[in-house]
């Protein structure tokens, strides 16, 4: 009997280290990400980023710019596994060799979208008219004012023939700050990349810019030549094309790329 104790005793401490074994190797094995992305697909990237980590186990770190920024400090020799950024702008990193550019994956699209304060009455933008209308009855419009949408945005304003009544209404601000200024009242109007309002508490969307007045905005994915983890960074790059990261983009008003 005492002996059969003791085989008990000696199978459950080696069970136990070899457990403590598996959870030190299972460890080991996991890679810690580090992912410079665009402002545009912040909650996209967030949450696809945090579903990545719960099925592999990999750690992952999301810092947020605008698209010239995130490019200038890979450029620059900053750290980076994954870069997250509009096609033309990482199509930049691939042809500088900052890229892979067999990693290079398109994973989604969409277009601009205008928001305002929670309880202000509530503006229609549906048609080229109705916003024009909507942008002159306000005191102030923000856009990101270093970002392409940005960018994009004041160029329609010449288009619409609206270019001078809205110069003392333009409030350009960073793309780390902007829908959150519509938030707090600092501005009346937001006009973004649409994907950038979804999860910002204190704003009501009011849906994309009319159709003759849309731009598409696309979302790519590639791995750094000077990644520590290639494997782990290319698995991420893929999970972005997945069907459980597809369902996230789709909630947030992304439209997922085919293959």
């Amino acid at each position: 009997m005492l002996k059969k104790i003791m085989c008990y005793q000696v199978l459950k401490r080696s069970i136990y280290a070899l457990c403590i074994v598996g959870i030190s190797v299972h460890t080991a094995l996991a890679a810690e990400l580090k992912v410079l992305s665009g402002n545009g697909s912040r909650p996209a990237v967030i949450e696809i980023c945090k579903a990545f980590e719960a099925q592999t186990g990999h750690q992952v770190k999301v810092e947020f710019a605008v698209n010239p920024h995130v490019r200038d400090r890979v450029d620059q020799g900053e750290y980076v596994d994954v870069v997250v950024l509009n096609p033309p702008v990482l199509d930049e990193l691939v042809n500088s060799q900052k890229v892979m550019a067999s990693s290079k994956t398109p994973f989604g699209r969409i277009g601009l979208g205008a928001a305002i304060a929670s309880g202000a009455a509530k503006l229609d933008i549906s048609t080229t008219e109705s916003f024009k209308r909507s942008l002159l009855g306000v005191s102030s419009v923000a856009f990101p004012g270093d970002g392409a949408s940005g960018k994009y945005f004041v160029s329609l304003l010449s288009k619409m023939g609206i270019e001078q009544e809205m110069q003392t209404k333009l409030r350009p601000m960073s793309g780390e700050y902007n829908v959150e200024g519509v938030a707090k009242g600092e501005v009346d109007m937001i006009v973004v990349v649409a994907s950038r309002i979804y999860g910002v508490s204190g704003v009501q969307y009011l849906g994309l810019i009319p159709q003759e007045l849309q731009t598409w905005i696309g979302f790519s994915a590639g791995v750094s030549v000077n990644s520590k983890y290639p494997k782990e960074a290319k698995q991420l790059t893929q999970f972005f094309k997945q069907d459980q990261a597809r369902q996230i983009m789709k909630k947030i008003g992304i439209e997922p790329l085919n293959d």
